[in-house]
């Protein structure tokens, strides 16, 4: 390494198993990358619920210092690269530049390779690299990640199709079953999604309403980010599945808020691009919900860094970030038979959503059971169990959260709350032209984004980080205030209990109760 380099730290990055090599690229071709800067000043120490911030303080108190811009631009720019972009407030700059410069000044070598598709299982082509990156030396302890550089597919879509013959409900009848406030609709409020790939049509949406009777159905746009787009593929099974799904049990729950879905490419620069445009974005959204999500071993600390910034940025702003816990059970779809939790989801700052198998009447909104959802392995269940990265926040001490079973050590629990989410037992929903119905964690954090738009339509607040109101003064094997308890059935290495658990958190909604309870907190 030249005395001019320094390591960047967490930035390793292993090859894709099974991928096939395919050459190497361009040495003039462009690529444009993100780097991520440190703080001006770090963030209040977690334990309580941060007091929300303007958009304008949190960029003077929290956003990249002005020096470090300044330093970055300068020597990008001095190392050959083109600066496109610079946002302070999430302290990120985006450069251009060719393979052969790239290589150079971050001390990699980047090939093509082909390998599967997580959403599709086609092969795509991509870029790959392989292990540490360097930074100049001048920009050593000031950058905190640099992404775009390997492009492979990071994310998998937390959707399932049903099989014939379940039963199903429409977000509205899930909506009375959970008890959503009555007199709230989400009225004034803005909900983000994330999508990695896919798009929808306005014609699907405007049948949707149609079909589940929305008299008033809400306003939908669609927002570009790396070069994303609404681009519908014509495939059910495909992400346009995922993008219809979340737009569909959002918009049906939460009608008058305004709906924006950010599509971005399905790679970490643009999950993590995507993530921090809207939790910047002005307005600012009063929740977040994320379905696409992968096992913690497959992502770079680097990029997991970035991404839980981003959402710790998202808490002191009062948004909530809703993420599926995965799909998995407690595998979430890893290959070595051990525990494994989905991130974002393992997130402290995420809150992250599990999900259940429902028996219920929608006619009455009477619940003949629910238990926590899981078919077996590869066939689909509740993500959860303990994360191998982030330690136990402190609003999870002395919740019961057990230590790792395959380290034996301690770490984030996950997920907090849970919602149906089993394909048979699913959402009806359109894709493409078709009706069908799906099941996945994916529905349980549009569902629970909703909620938390109506929550803040009464509270005349955004609630923000909603963990430490969530977790506060409760003890292990108790049921929580505002929830039902789920306490029957696995997703694999853990049991559901009372209380909070490994498969379905602290449990379902009761919207009502859990609104009372908000009310009384935040006086």
């Amino acid at each position: 390494m030249p005395a001019d380099q320094s390591p960047l730290p967490g930035s390793t990055r292993q090859p894709i198993a099974g991928a096939r090599s395919v050459g190497t690229p361009e040495p003039v071709a462009q690529i444009d990358i993100t780097v991520v800067l440190r703080r001006r000043t770090e963030l209040p120490a977690p334990g309580v619920r941060p007091v929300p911030m303007t958009r304008a303080e949190f960029a003077a108190a929290h956003g990249a210092d002005p020096a470090d811009l300044a330093l970055v631009e300068d020597t990008l720019t001095r190392e050959g690269l083109t600066v496109t972009d610079v946002d302070a407030a999430s302290r990120r700059v985006q450069a251009r530049g060719d393979v052969a410069t790239l290589e150079r000044v971050f001390g990699t070598t980047l090939t093509e390779v082909e390998s599967s598709d997580p959403v599709t299982g086609q092969a795509v082509m991509h870029r790959q690299r392989t292990g540490e990156l360097v930074v100049p030396g001048p920009l050593a302890g000031i950058l905190v990640a640099v992404l775009g550089l390997d492009d492979r597919p990071q994310a998998d879509a937390r959707f399932r199709p049903a099989a014939a013959g379940g039963t199903s409900f429409t977000p509205l009848e899930l909506g009375r079953i959970y008890r959503f406030p009555p007199g709230t609709d989400g009225g004034g409020q803005t909900l983000a999604i994330l999508e990695l790939g896919g798009g929808y049509t306005q014609a699907d949406l405007d049948a949707y309403w149609a079909t589940i009777g929305l008299a008033d159905p809400p306003t939908v746009t669609a927002v570009g980010v790396d070069g994303g787009a609404n681009t519908p593929e014509g495939n059910p099974q495909g992400p346009d599945g995922e993008v219809l799904l979340d737009i569909e049990v959002a918009g049906a729950l939460a009608p008058r808020a305004s709906v924006v879905v950010y599509f971005a490419p399905n790679t970490d620069r643009g999950f993590l691009d995507a993530l921090s445009t809207a939790v910047h974005a002005d307005p600012t959204p009063t929740a977040v919900s994320i379905s696409w999500g992968q096992s913690e071993d497959a992502w770079t600390a680097q990029a997991m860094t970035a991404m839980d910034e981003a959402m710790a940025d998202a808490g002191l702003l009062g948004v909530t970030v809703c993420t599926a816990s995965g799909d998995d059970g407690s595998r979430d779809n890893a290959t070595d038979n051990g525990t494994h939790v989905d991130f974002p989801a393992s997130s402290p700052s995420a809150l992250g959503c599990g999900g259940t198998t429902l028996v219920a009447d929608p006619a009455t909104a009477t619940v003949q059971s629910e238990s926590v959802w899981f078919s077996g392995f590869g066939q689909g269940g509740s993500g959860g169990g303990v994360s191998d990265v982030f330690a136990v926040p402190p609003w999870q001490n002395g919740v019961g959260v057990p230590d790792d079973p395959d380290t034996g050590r301690p770490g984030r629990g996950v997920p907090d709350v849970a919602g149906n989410a089993d394909p048979a037992t699913g959402y009806e929903v359109r894709v493409d032209g078709t009706a069908a119905v799906y099941g996945g964690t994916s529905a349980v954090a549009p569902l629970w984004s909703a909620l938390i738009c109506r929550f803040a339509q009464a509270l005349g607040q955004r609630p923000g980080l909603l963990q430490p109101l969530l977790y506060a003064d409760i003890s292990p094997g108790k049921p929580v205030p505002g929830f039902r308890d789920i306490t029957a059935g696995t997703n694999g290495a853990y049991a559901a209990a009372a209380g909070w658990d490994a498969c379905t958190g602290l449990g379902v909604p009761d919207g009502e109760a859990l609104l009372e309870r908000l009310r009384a907190a935040l006086r």
